[in-house]
């Protein structure tokens, strides 16, 4: 039996958009998109199956009106430089404007030791050459440089969202030029809506892989893969190349319907994860974002021979 049978999915039901970061102190952090997209949720356990039942810590909670008070998407937790930081989009309102809502991307930082402690502090929007939809945002460091991943709406490309990469001065403040790395292009790319979206990085063999999520938030909601050389200009479109063919996607076979927005993790013997959101169903009914149920799921993969990494298909689910 593949190794991949061992969780217990879905890990986490109604949490979308999952992320989780396993500390150099070997505790797992999880946060996630909440079905009433109102608040920023911190859970931690010392197993990444513990995640399940552990009591969820509410770090921030939206606003009554103005820019941070409508659907808070898509928290990610990461530890930068001794400090704890959350990344999250934000909008002044659940409206759309052309089928675009108004997102833009914030920061919370928390100098406590441990992040399910202490104060969760604005450090304010992030600002982009743009006043535009803009979310999802990563980070990662590579080199000593710390760099910021995240998509956004260019008002003179149609579409969405394409991904971008900028270097940071500091955990929320980009500098120098910002790079276009992935626009939606492919027929799996363009179903419903036109979107790149949802990035997370994996650096091994050499390469820099970023992940990202494509097309409408319903069953065709898939997972594309960026990549570079490690020694490349990562700030030079050039030097990312993507794959032509989702690398992640519905499974009906297993009941595993808009398998994305991921990110990555290690088991507890270092064994690589990836943890992503599903719904156990096709057919919905209204908005597929206002559907409660992308759970979160976690299983294992490998690595191709060719040094890509292989994460064959969702897994069925096994919670009784």
């Amino acid at each position: 039996m593949p190794a991949n049978r061992t969780f217990t999915n879905p890990l986490v039901e109604q949490r979308a958009d999952p992320w989780v970061y396993k500390h150099t102190d070997g505790w797992y952090y999880f946060t996630a998109s909440v079905p009433e997209y109102d608040r920023i949720e911190v859970r931690g356990s010392r197993t990444l199956e513990g995640l399940a039942e552990a009591q969820p810590v509410v770090a921030w909670r939206k606003y009554a009106s103005g820019s941070l008070s409508a659907n808070i998407w898509a928290p990610e937790i990461h530890y930068i430089a001794g400090k704890w930081y959350i990344y999250f989009a934000a909008a002044h309102t659940t409206e759309t404007n052309e089928g675009l809502f108004d997102h833009r991307m914030y920061v919370l930082e928390n100098e406590s030791v441990n992040p399910l402690e202490g104060d969760w502090v604005e450090k304010g929007q992030v600002k982009t050459a743009w006043e535009s939809f803009a979310l999802d945002a990563t980070t990662f460091q590579h080199k000593g440089v710390l760099y910021y991943v995240w998509a956004q709406k260019d008002p003179g490309i149609e579409g969405n969202s394409n991904l971008y990469i900028s270097e940071m001065s500091n955990p929320w403040t980009l500098r120098g030029k910002q790079t276009m790395i992935s626009t939606p292009e492919h027929p799996w790319e363009i179903i419903g809506f036109k979107v790149n979206e949802g990035a997370a990085v994996l650096k091994r063999n050499g390469r820099i892989f970023i992940s990202f999520s494509a097309s409408a938030t319903d069953h065709n909601y898939c997972m594309g893969l960026l990549e570079a050389d490690e020694d490349g200009d990562l700030l030079d479109a050039a030097s990312w190349t993507k794959h032509p063919e989702p690398v992640f996607h519905t499974t009906e076979e297993n009941g595993q319907y808009g398998p994305g927005h991921n990110s990555f993790t290690v088991d507890e013997e270092g064994r690589d994860v990836i943890v992503y959101h599903a719904r156990n169903y096709k057919e919905i009914t209204g908005d597929p974002l206002y559907d409660p149920n992308r759970h979160t799921r976690v299983q294992h993969f490998r690595w191709n021979e060719n040094g890509t990494p292989d994460f064959e298909v969702p897994v069925k689910d096994n919670r009784r």
